[in-house]
């Protein structure tokens, strides 16, 4: 329930702090007072777009603050555990609206971004404004409502599971065929290209290493050259490197036999000699594995035009020619393979519109069962609301709009994500008239009831734990309006009730009266809201059955109208 709520400069409201209470809250005010403004203040607690025109003048921000107590409330625990919030028995909502047009939302103090916060809402509040009967207006609601009124959540969420994986299915195979048909006519293509990279068959980093021979081969003769000269002053020449440093080698070992001191030296001229010994060795190896030639560079040459050639058509590297090549095989091997593929999964479609057909005919049989429920009920209802000779009947066919199709003991459906149904409601109000679809034929009086009527047959399904009526009482008086407010009263047996009337009749009802008043501060007029002592309700209801010219006899009838409620 929604036990507080703070509003600080939102239209012509200053600065309020309203505590509500359980069972049936009623608030009345002269018209202009700015019971709207409530409503939409709280409609921006419950994920509503904001508009920075909405601040009061003169102000910088506007805060909006409700309390809600959700101990027993599984839905809203559920939506703040998913989204990692805190969970307890109080939850606090707040919204910022700035006048650069930036919105703020938080909930227990943390910020969250606007679409859970409307995923949280519609498990706090259903809020049924004037207008929001129009729902009834458009046959498409018909179906929700009725699914809302059986209690078939389960049900419904099985067959668009089951639904959803079929449909996701069905894609996939109109992708795979779509996909068959690029590929058969890339075919020819691929397979020419394919032949192209074969034939050249380039190893991985095979033009890098026919660069570095090519380098090698046309220095051939540099290179050997560079050796002999090498090989000339290291080894050959008669007063060499390796020559000289074994005279001096000769001489440290004279040295040695006068001291001792001289073994170092004479052991590094040692290794020198190792040294030059291993460099002449591998310098004649390698000018020995130099294997040129004219032709063998020429095949060099020709291999590497071969590489590049495929290089320049297939992504600039090789390594791109190879990734292609990869490619092309597996989308043949694909392609080869497309009819073993397309089996497959057309088998799992079967199967998937087998379940989704089971599911949808067991949800169609049980809409048929609430309906017949639901119209009996609707139109005892319409009776006890002063619509006593209604004729109400859900009219259920099967749709014949959609591609879709599901299956049962091979017999087709056609489907959509609601199942297999058609629902329309259909309203007769006098007696001897034919029923007729209620979108052609309601008044908005009877519109209005046969909202409330559904609302009331909905209660003991429907966890919300606050119903918000915002003068859904229009078109109504007397006798009907007394009805009216009866059935909100006993829907406060199941929810708490906020329901705004300019209605006496509805407003005497009323188990908590709140008053909004406009009243003049510092010469600009501001929007209150107080809540009401017992005489101060009668008086109330008093100068609303008189138009303001409140006597003692409105006061006599008031009192009997309110006590006629006890």
């Amino acid at each position: 329930m929604l036990q507080s709520l703070y509003i600080n400069n939102f239209a012509l409201i200053e600065e309020l702090t309203i505590n509500f209470k359980s069972g049936f809250n009623v608030l009345t005010g002269e018209t202009g007072a700015g019971k709207s403004i409530l409503i939409g203040a709280l409609g921006l607690l419950l994920g509503e777009r904001s508009n920075q025109e909405s601040i009061r003048t003169g102000c910088e921000k506007a805060i909006i603050e409700g309390k809600f107590t959700i101990e027993h409330n599984e839905p809203a625990h559920s939506v703040l555990i998913k989204h990692e919030y805190a969970n307890g028995e109080e939850l606090i909502i707040r919204r910022e609206l700035t006048l650069k047009g930036t919105s703020r939302a938080f909930i227990n103090d943390s910020p969250v971004p606007l679409n859970i916060l409307k995923e949280l809402g519609v498990n706090l509040v259903d809020l049924h404004g004037q207008h929001d009967h129009q729902m009834l207006l458009d046959n498409e609601t018909h179906i929700d409502m009725l699914d809302n009124a059986g209690g078939l959540e389960k049900i419904l969420f099985d067959y668009k599971t089951s639904y959803q994986k079929l449909n996701f299915k069905l894609k996939e195979l109109s992708t795979i065929l779509n996909r068959e048909v690029q590929l058969r006519e890339k075919q020819d293509l691929y397979r020419y290209h394919l032949d192209q990279i074969n034939e050249v068959s380039p190893d991985p980093n095979e033009d890098e290493i026919i660069k570095q021979e090519l380098l090698i081969l046309e220095n051939s003769e540099r290179i050997v050259s560079s050796i002999n000269s090498i090989n000339y002053s290291l080894y050959e020449d008669e007063n060499s490197a390796r020559d000289r440093i074994l005279r001096a080698r000769n001489i440290l070992d004279q040295l040695l036999i006068i001291d001792p001191v001289f073994q170092e030296q004479r052991d590094e001229i040692v290794n020198s000699v190792a040294i030059i010994d291993e460099i002449m060795k591998f310098l004649q190896s390698y000018s020995s594995k130099i294997d040129y030639s004219s032709e063998r560079l020429e095949n060099r040459r020709e291999r590497l035009s071969q590489i590049n050639s495929l290089r320049k058509r297939f992504g600039g590297t090789l390594e791109s020619v190879l990734a292609y090549k990869n490619k092309v095989e597996s989308e043949i091997e694909l392609s080869n393979n497309f009819d073993l593929e397309i089996v497959k999964i057309k088998n799992e479609i079967f199967s998937l519109k087998k379940i989704a057909g089971e599911f949808a005919l067991r949800l169609s049989q049980k809409r048929k069962e609430t309906a017949r429920k639901i119209e009996k009920s609707i139109e005892k209802t319409l009776s006890q609301l002063g619509i006593e000779k209604s004729k109400f009947i859900v009219d259920i066919l099967l749709i014949n709009n959609s591609e879709s199709t599901v299956l049962s003991d091979n017999i087709e459906f056609k489907a959509n994500e609601k199942g297999i149904d058609n629902i329309e409601f259909f309203i007769s109000t006098n007696k001897g008239e034919e029923p007729k679809p209620l979108v052609k034929v309601a008044s908005g009086g009877e519109i209005s009831r046969v909202m409330l009527a559904l609302k009331t047959i909905l209660a003991k399904n429907n966890k919300l734990p606050l119903l918000v009526f915002d003068e859904i009482d229009t078109g109504i008086s007397g006798r009907i309006a007394s009805k009216v407010g009866n059935a909100m009263k006993n829907l406060a047996d199941f929810h708490q009730i906020i329901a705004i009337t300019h209605l006496a009749q509805i407003a005497a009802m009323g188990h908590h009266h709140y008053v909004v008043e406009k009243i003049t501060k510092k010469e600009r007029n501001i929007t209150s809201v107080r809540i009401l002592s017992d005489l101060e309700h009668i008086t109330e209801v008093a100068r609303i059955m008189s138009s303001d010219n409140i006597t003692e006899t409105s006061l006599k009838m008031a009192k009997e109208l309110i006590d006629k409620q006890l």
